[in-house]
């Protein structure tokens, strides 16, 4: 293998390097902060086709689900959102079991949110 081979390899690794780096940046919101440096490793091993389809994968926002919890919680749309149908259900027929379980989500929604945008990521991978 001659230098210009060797040299092209390192700044090819560099490029991904920078395209991880930059997919994390600008999306970290929507994952836990605990599991950001497991998330960076796997992307390092991905190739450029399965990178690209990550980036393509839709998330949702923890803030747009808190807010919508906050406003619509009662009724369960926020579980509904999350793809929770039968937590979805039990929040609609009983009113949030009477709002206590919509005080509770308030404080664990966006947590939720973001564990479901790191399983559909792990899914991809």
């Amino acid at each position: 293998m001659s230098d210009y081979e060797t040299k092209d390899t390192v700044e090819q690794n560099f490029v991904d390097k920078q395209k991880v780096d930059m997919f994390l940046m600008t999306n970290q919101k929507y994952f836990p902060m605990e599991k950001i440096m497991f998330l960076k490793e796997k992307l390092y091993k991905l190739d450029d086709s399965k990178f690209s389809m990550v980036s393509c994968i839709e998330m949702k926002d923890p803030t747009t689900i808190l807010i919508i919890s906050l406003f619509l919680g009662s009724w369960g749309v926020d579980r509904f959102m999350l793809k929770e149908t039968g937590m979805g259900v039990l929040k609609l027929l009983t009113g949030g079991l009477c709002g206590i379980l919509t005080i509770i989500d308030w404080f664990t929604i966006q947590k939720k949110a973001k564990e479901m945008n790191f399983n559909n990521l792990m899914l991809m991978i």
